[in-house]
């Protein structure tokens, strides 16, 4: 054994060495430190959560301020009784919101992030400066001119205005700046040369943008479609200013005024809540390897 270790030290190469037991308690103290952080960051945003759908699956009734980690009697009768005072309408109508309001957005986005990234021409700075200068205004400061303004936009189905209608709620969110800016950043990096051979190949704009820019972009537009989505699902200022019937009040303000209400328990605010929640989580998850691919490119310049 010593003339193999003399042999191989001669030749330049070192016989691997034991693990020592400081090693061993240094890597496991570092994976209990690990598994600690994993569970308390758990633990401060899950248990909420946790809690909040317990509770709302619970069929004893919690005392008031209280929340159960476990279901006391498991039963679907909150979410019924929520169900039965208007969040099903409501979530009727958010998804209208949703389904129009997000693929109109994104369309417009992509649009006009493809002009201002691959298009050479004056003033683009400037629209770009004037895009982003929209976000910096809160939606308080814009309430009441944006009232005033549907107020006076023709509703071309009731003739009225577009005031308590689907119109009047869609219409607000489909400009919006944050899509703009990553999807511009986004086809920046796009190198000329792929457009340049389509156009040699005899492609036009509409095929460019929709055969190879948009298919290269799907990381981008997942991200966008994630915030977009969160975006139009939280709107809740806008439905106050717009909708005057009940009935067509997104899924914000029924739960809002569900959470108001002095007849109801706890439970069946929180089973309204949780449905409010639900779309939500269930759409990240659906987008969330898009999503982290654009958050991912983003970071990386080249």
């Amino acid at each position: 054994m010593a003339i193999v270790g003399s042999s191989a030290t001669a030749l330049g190469l070192r016989m691997p060495r034991p693990r020592s037991g400081a090693r061993k308690r240094k890597r496991a103290a570092r994976r209990a430190a690990r598994l600690f952080a994993y569970t308390l960051v758990l633990a401060v945003f899950l248990l909420p959560l946790w809690s909040m759908v317990a509770t709302a699956l619970s069929s004893a009734t919690s005392k008031l301020g209280s929340m159960d980690l476990i279901p006391n009697g498991l039963t679907t009768a909150n979410l019924s009784s929520a169900w039965h005072f208007g969040i099903g309408r409501g979530l009727a109508n958010s998804l209208i919101m949703e389904g129009v309001g997000l693929t109109l957005q994104l369309t417009v986005s992509a649009l006009a992030a493809y002009a201002l990234a691959r298009k050479k021409f004056r003033g683009a700075a400037l629209v770009m400066v004037a895009i982003m200068a929209t976000m910096m205004m809160p939606e308080e400061v814009i309430a009441i001119p944006l009232y005033l303004i549907i107020g006076k936009i023709p509703n071309p189905v009731t003739g009225g205005t577009l005031l308590d209608s689907y119109g009047g709620l869609i219409l607000p969110l489909v400009g919006w700046a944050l899509p703009i800016y990553i999807l511009t950043g986004f086809m920046k990096r796009i190198p000329m040369e792929l457009e340049e051979a389509a156009r040699v190949d005899g492609a036009g704009e509409l095929r460019i943008f929709l055969r190879i820019i948009l298919p290269l972009c799907k990381p981008a537009l997942g991200t966008c479609a994630v915030f977009g989505f969160l975006m139009i699902w939280d709107q809740y200022l806008l439905p106050l200013l717009v909708i005057q019937t009940p009935s067509m009040n997104p899924l914000t303000v029924v739960v809002t005024s569900l959470q108001s209400s002095q007849e109801l328990g706890d439970g069946v605010k929180l089973a309204a809540a949780t449905i409010l929640m639900v779309p939500s989580v269930l759409f990240y998850l659906a987008l969330q390897r898009y999503f982290e691919r654009g958050v991912l490119s983003g970071s990386i310049k080249g």
